[in-house]
This record gives structure tokens, sequence and C-alpha cells, in this order.
């Protein structure tokens, strides 16, 4: 593009966050705001000169709009990848057709997840049955999918109300990589999978997800292989989980409920299909014994932890019963393979069973090797288990396979290698000869709301592989120091005390009390989880005569319902009979809940950390990327520990302010904060709300806030 066409991009960009452009005229609630213009500016000269940008986005910017705009306006395809399917589904739903029709662009929009999200039809009349189903639920959820099938356009099983990810019966109507039959399949014209792979290609801005960038970048198998090569400008959403997502998929992985599903398929093939050639039930009852045998050997702990895996046995496991679990697991592996053979030429579904076994022979044969020096190797133990080799983060990847960077001699060296890899090991679902090859530069654009804890926002630049990327941080419009404070109870016992979840919940008893509910109380273990969730439950059973405050707990109910319970809860009549009162919520969680958890206005206006979220020095992976920090003379806390706690607790602070008119507090019940150095260097990287030691000052906001919610009322 010329500078003459450059500058006008660049006009137009800046025309539009205007007090009088084109989204002040026709978006509601949109107010100009230097930040989200400043970053609109940055996306757009990178747009238009290629490489890439780093942005943190601090919250109440409008990131979304700042990428999305200058990227509609750019008349370039545009691939936009999410961390989560909720905001990969908001993007697609709700906020680029409503950027599509402000800006009067004649644009085709294609929404991509991955396989297992799409309804299987081969599946479901092969495996979607009920003796194959255990519970009642699960059966008459059979029905309504099958209802559903009849008239669904996409496939798409999100479209679906009261089909819960975890169900049963989900991994029996989808397909995966291993199972799917390709251009053999009954239904391969009919595929939603495939639908959604065409209209993908045909777009001019694909939705995807992290998940399924990387898992194509590993195995090229979910349509990438032919959109990313006629993509010039990728943009990733939510950019802090990409190291994290893409270290999932760019290693070795096999799972017991992997084997679990591999065996019950080749039953219901060869049972459906093949009765009487072979005795089904001796290979798959032998196939299922030996996998779980080796689930046994591996232990009997259903709590989910991390065993390491430095040597050739995992810590923990007894070598003997390790070594005749894998045999016995490669002769499984053996008879289903020669069994699967012989009826190879029935039903295309028996070749692709014989690869899956053959593929899953070849990954246990790798895990039964020593582990390689440049991956870390761990076993995932949860109710399943799952055997796990993977690179320490992602910059590797990065630099060749997305970026091109060979080495420092060779930043601008071409795509076209890239573009050929990614073309080279396609499944061939669909013809992709119409494809356009794009030429350099490519723009790469990394967003979100948290990216680090210093200037070069080295927590996600080094382990992505960005260092020589451009950086820019946006601060947040909100005004914290009216809008929030922060309080560090002074005279608390040590997180290490015994007796800290218990002081934590009398805190928050206090705090609920006050406030009505409206809180969210966010614990760094499971155990503080259910010792407080528990606390708290039984003290408003007892002790809530008017029925004002609900107890919420993570793992009680589903994740997607406590959000929704705990965001509409202001609006559910007391069980007083009272109608006029409304009934608080508290919500007791851990993990997922300090990320992605949005609740603007008055249901949350108070958010409690139980301590610094220091990541587990035992897990195996954090233990491999602090001796790597410590082998090149780092310090390992310094370098490692200390920037995961920063960017935890931003992410759990950024549950509490949502908006202009938000108010609350914020709670961390951790006196390392103010004891220690690197405490203090946490609090400069949170917010700039008020600080508070005393509680009498605690007590002085809350009160603030409950006169000011009473004048609105």
């Amino acid at each position: 593009m010329s500078s003459e066409n450059t500058s006008e991009f660049i006009g137009l960009v800046q025309s539009a966050f205007s007090s009088e452009g084109v989204l002040a005229r026709n978006t509601s609630h949109f107010q100009p705001r230097e930040g989200q213009t400043e970053m609109a500016l940055a996306v757009a000269k990178t747009l238009q000169t290629g490489g890439s940008l780093v942005v943190e986005a601090g919250t109440g910017v409008g990131k979304t709009f700042a990428y999305l705009v200058p990227a509609l306006l750019s008349g370039e395809r545009v691939l936009l990848s999410t961390a989560t399917k909720t905001l990969q589904d908001q993007l697609f739903s709700r906020d680029l057709p409503q950027l599509v029709k402000v800006l009067r662009l004649p644009l085709k929009i294609a929404l991509l997840k991955g396989r297992s999200s799409y309804l299987c039809q081969q599946r479901l009349q092969t495996h979607g049955r009920e003796h194959n189903l255990s519970d009642k639920g699960s059966i008459k959820t059979l029905g309504l999918v099958r209802e559903w099938a009849k008239t669904t356009q996409t496939g798409d099983l999100a479209e679906l109300v009261g089909l819960e990810e975890r169900s049963a019966l989900w991994p029996l109507i989808t397909s995966s990589r291993e199972n799917c039959l390709g251009s053999t399949c009954p239904e391969h014209k009919a595929c939603f999978v495939n639908a959604a792979r065409k209209q993908a290609l045909s777009a001019d801005i694909v939705v995807i997800n992290h998940h399924l960038f990387f898992a194509d970048l590993s195995v090229k198998e979910s349509g990438m292989a032919e959109l990313l090569p006629s993509v010039r400008v990728v943009i990733f959403d939510e950019a802090h989980q990409l190291n994290e997502t893409g270290t999932q998929f760019l290693g070795e992985q096999l799972s017991i409920a992997q084997l679990l599903d591999l065996v019950r398929d080749i039953l219901a093939s060869g049972l459906t299909t093949a009765a009487g050639l072979c005795d089904w039930q001796k290979i798959c009852g032998d196939f299922e014994k030996s996998v779980r045998d080796f689930r046994l050997c591996i232990g009997t702990q259903t709590s989910s932890s991390r065993l390491r895996w430095t040597e050739l046995i995992p810590e923990g496991v007894d070598g003997d019963e390790w070594q005749s679990s894998l045999e016995s697991l490669h002769t499984a592996f053996n008879n289903a393979i020669s069994a699967l053979d012989t009826v190879s030429e029935l039903a295309p579904e028996f070749p692709r069973l014989s690869e899956r076994v053959t593929q899953a022979k070849r990954t246990l044969k790798h895990f039964a090797s020593s582990p390689k020096q440049d991956q870390v190797r761990w076993v995932e133990i949860g109710q399943m288990a799952r055997l796990v080799e993977a690179p320490l983060d992602i910059a590797l990847v990065v630099q060749e396979k997305m970026l091109g960077l060979k080495n420092e001699q060779q930043k601008t060296s071409s795509l076209n290698e890239i573009n050929s890899d990614l073309n080279a090991d396609s499944n061939g679902s669909f013809d992709s000869t119409d494809s356009q090859q794009i030429s350099l530069p490519r723009s790469w654009i990394f967003t979100s709301a948290t990216l680090g804890n210093d200037e070069t926002l080295s927590w996600f630049t080094k382990p992505c592989g960005l260092e020589s990327s451009q950086i820019l941080q946006v601060q947040s419009p909100f005004d914290y120091p009216n809008q929030a404070l922060l309080y560090i109870p002074k005279d608390m016992v040590k997180p290490s005390d015994p007796k800290h979840s218990f002081e934590v919940c009398e805190l928050a008893k206090e705090i609920i009390n006050r406030l009505g509910g409206r809180t969210l109380v966010l614990t760094t273990t499971n155990r503080a989880l259910k010792f407080i969730g528990d606390e708290l439950e039984n003290y408003y059973s007892q002790n809530n005569e008017k029925g004002v405050i609900e107890v919420l707990v993570q793992g009680n109910l589903p994740k997607r319902f406590l959000m929704d319970r705990f965001r509409s809860s202001l609006d559910c009549p007391s069980g007083s009979g009272d109608s006029s009162a409304t009934k608080g919520a508290v919500l007791v969680a851990t993990a997922s809940f300090w990320e992605g958890f949005d609740v603007p206005g008055d249901a949350l206006q108070a958010v409690i950390i139980d301590k610094l979220p220091f990541p587990p020095p035992t897990d195996p992976l954090v233990e491999a990327r602090c001796n790597r920090i410590e082998r090149e003379g780092g310090s390992s806390f310094n370098e490692y520990s200390v920037p995961e706690v920063a960017v935890a607790l931003k992410q759990g602070a950024g549950r509490l302010i949502r908006r202009e008119s938000d108010t609350g507090v914020l709670v961390i019940c951790d006196s390392r904060l103010m004891s220690t150095g690197y405490g203090r260097r946490l609090i400069k990287g949170l917010p700039p709300m008020k600080h508070e030691e005393q509680m009498q000052g605690l007590l002085s906001f809350l009160e603030q806030m409950n006169e000011s919610r009473e004048q609105i009322d």
C-alpha cells in the first residue's frame, strides 16, 4: 500500500473513534476513549507495515472494537482467535455483525471450531444409542439431540440447550481427529465440520480459538492448513493463555479416557458390522482390563495432581508393575490390530480403528523410552490419567512456524516455506486450489487485559518468542482511586498458619453481611475452596433467616450455571416470601474463575483473595521452567514465580470493576504484600486503588457503597 493510501487508512480509523465518528453516531453507549483510539491506531499501523504488535489493554479500554474496527476497514482477510468458546461466540454473534452493519462493509464472517464442537451424524447413528449410556439424563438428552439434528443448519452443539460438555453423551456424538473416517465416511457430504471449513475458506473474517490454532499447527488437520496461507492478518485476543494452550498441543499425549473411547468404538463397530467374525467381547474386554490396570498402576488418587517424570518411570510408580502394564497394553494393541485387519474390507471404520490403535501403540512406545532433554514429561492425575510430554514454552514454534524467523539473521525470511509445510500434510477433506497465497508482510496482533508486570511484558513475550515485537500498554480508563479500595488485613495470621482459612472466612462473613452478598471469594487451592465453601454454606444455612444470601461453591454445580446464577442473584425473589426483597449471592471459587468471569453492576462489589497465588513448586512443568532459569544464571523466584503471581493477581483483581459506575473492595488476605519487597512490587502492579490496612477503613468504605447504592435505588 502506498504512503498516501496508508495515511488515508489511518485517518479513517482515527475518524471512526472520534466524538462525531461512525461509532458515536451508530453505537449505543459509545464514548471516545483516548486509550482505545491509541490502541486502534497502533493496530492499524501494524496492519499496514506487517510484523507483530503486543498490546496490554486494561479493563474498560474497549480493546475488542480497538482491533476489530481497523481489521474490518483494512480490507484484508482476517483470522481472529480467542481463548474461550464464550468469547468466540460473542464475537461471531454480536460484536462482528454489529460493526459490519455500522461500518457498512460487505464482509462475510465465519465461525470455525474444533471438530468436537460439531455433531457427527455418522457417530450419532452408530454410537449414539441408549445401550451405550448408563444414566437416564443422558438417554433423555439423546432424544433431544436426535430431534435437533433434523433441523440444525450448522451442527454446532452450542445451539443445543441442556447438553453439558461433561456429558457422557458428548464423545459418542462427536468425532475426533483419531476416529473421523474422512472421505470414506457415509455422511461425508453432509458433514458439519467440512461445511464449517468450506464457509471459513470463503469468508473475509474467520473466528477460531487458540486450541484449534495450535492443534492444527501441530497435526495440520483442522482445515487451518488451507486457511492460514490465505490470511494476512492474524489477531489473538485473550493472548495471555497462548503459551499454556500451545504447549498442550506441541508435544505427545496419551490418556486413559482416549484408550477407553477406543475400546468402546471397537466393540460397537465390531458387534454392529462384523458380529461373529471375531470374539469382540473378549478382545475388547482384555483391552479394557489392560487399560484399567495401567490406570491402577499409576496410582489410586482421584484429586487433580501431576506426577514428576524425569527418569524412565514416573515417580512413585512401582517399576515392575509399570513394565507389566506396558507389556499388557502392548499385547492388547496387537490383538486389536490383528482382529481389525481381518475385517478391514467390511466397513471404512475398521481401517481407521486399526490406525488409531497403531498410533496409540506408537505413542505408548514413545513414553516407554526416556524423556527428551528439551521437553518436560509428567502424568496428569484425575478421575482418569494422562501421559504428557511438552515443550517448556512455544517460543521456537512461534518464531519459526508463525513469524518465519529461523534465527536473528533471517528475521525477514519468506513464509512460503511455512505455507508449504502447512499445506503438505492436509487431509484433503476439501479442495483448496482457489486459496490465494499471500505475500509478506503478515501482521500478527496479540492482546489481553493482562500480559505482564514490566514494560516489556516479558511474562508473555519471552515464552511466546515475541521479544522483538512492538509493545503497547494502554491503561484502564476507570477511576480506581474513587471506585475501589484495596484492603490488606494487617493482623491476619500468615498464610502458612492452619488458622488462615478460618480467619479468611470470618472476614468474608463481615463483608458479606454488610453488602448482603455480592461477594466473590477466590482461593488458591482446592483445600481452601472446600474449607471456606463448607464454612460459609453452614453459617448462612443457620444464620440466614430471611434467605437473602445464597452461597454458591465451585464444583457443586456446572460452571455456566454458577456464573449465570451469580450474575442474576439480585433479580431473584427472597425466600422469605417478601417479593420486594432481593437475594445477593456469594461465590467461592478457584482456578478458572480468576479470569473471564464478567459481572458488571451491583451483583459483585467485593472480591476476596485468600493468599498470593504462587505456582506450585512441585508441579513438573513449573519445576522444569524454574530449573532452566537457574541453569541460565537467573533467579527462578524473581523471573518466574513473582511474575506468575503478578499476572494472576491482576486477573483476579480485574473481576471487581467492569464499568465506569462500578464500586467495590478488593481484599487480599496475605501479609506478605506488606512485609516483603516483592509484595510491595505486586501492589504497584495492581490497579491504583485506595489502600487500607485498618478494619475501620474497610467498614467505612463499605458503608459509603451501601449509601450510594440506596440513593441510586
